[in-house]
């Protein structure tokens, strides 16, 4: 399904780009200009970022030295 008409940018693409570490609208639009023409497509951009198509981040846990 595409995402982004103005560039043929499909769903397969944006979250390929998040695996790849492009986790915000503006990398995503880094990566492969969508959401840089018309902008309709921002906002499902930003539906796909926060169903999980970003890899989680844990918080860094630092070990005590015993």
């Amino acid at each position: 399904m595409f995402v982004c008409n103005c560039f043929g940018v499909t769903e397969a693409q944006v979250m390929k780009h998040a695996g790849d570490g492009a986790c915000t609208p503006r990398q995503i639009a880094s990566a492969c200009k969508a959401g840089t023409d018309c902008g309709s497509c921002v906002r499902r951009i930003q539906a796909l970022l926060g169903r999980g198509a970003c890899p989680s981040r844990e918080p860094a846990v630092l070990e005590e030295a015993a």
